[in-house]
């Protein structure tokens, strides 16, 4: 059950119908619950309290808790399976926006740095080419401000906090998105509300459809 401090509610309904659902993650809230009744709170137990006839596991993809925006979930086995392997063989296509620290000379571009975690600092996560997992990302600049670069982020792979080690890694974009507490330094990290990424569209096959359909989501930054 949903910590009886938070309404499930809250949570913004984005699209529904009787396989699946779409919700719109605020930052701060975890996709999935954590150890301890503290971190019970997440955007699964917040559905199942909205749809309580749902069955088996829902969860299908995860945000960072930091990490505002969509997130897809499966209202029966079925539907979740289906969700879960459009998943994994990368046929559903994310886009994140970022407010990334300096501005970012290139127009757009590709980064391919492997990721593993840093197991003496997890939840960290370090470029690694003996040993990580390959990782890609697409990035383009959509505007460009004093301080700052407006980016669309197209995770191809999706390792844990892969977006944020890219845009931060001198090896990738070397440009930290704003308000990260892990990647970012000094006014980067510690002059934002909250981190400065936002999961803005998904497009994916629906369980039972044959076309695509589109989810957007704006940012609220």
């Amino acid at each position: 059950m949903t910590d009886p401090g938070h309404d499930p509610s809250d949570i913004r309904i984005i699209h529904e119908d009787e396989r699946f659902v779409v919700v719109d993650k605020p930052a701060g809230l975890l996709s999935v619950p954590g150890r301890g009744h503290d971190k019970a709170d997440c955007v699964a137990s917040r559905v199942l309290d909205l749809y309580p006839a749902a069955s088996g596991p829902m969860i299908v993809h995860r945000l960072d808790m930091d990490t505002s925006g969509l997130i897809v979930l499966g209202l029966d086995r079925g539907a979740q399976r289906h969700l879960s392997v459009e998943f994994q063989k990368r046929r559903v296509e994310k886009h994140y926006i970022a407010l990334v620290d300096g501005s970012v000379e290139s127009e757009a571009g590709e980064i391919d740095l492997p990721l593993r975690v840093d197991w003496p600092n997890r939840p960290r996560q370090i470029v690694c080419f003996e040993s990580g997992k390959p990782a890609v990302t697409r990035f383009r600049v959509l505007a460009r401000e004093t301080d700052r670069t407006r980016l669309r982020l197209e995770p191809v792979t999706g390792r844990t906090h892969q977006l944020r080690v890219h845009m931060a890694d001198p090896r990738g974009l070397g440009r930290p998105i704003l308000g990260d507490t892990l990647y970012a330094m000094d006014a980067a990290r510690d002059d934002h509300p909250r981190l400065m990424l936002h999961a803005a569209k998904l497009c994916f096959r629906p369980p039972g459809k044959r076309k695509m359909m589109d989810f957007v989501s704006q940012p609220p930054f």
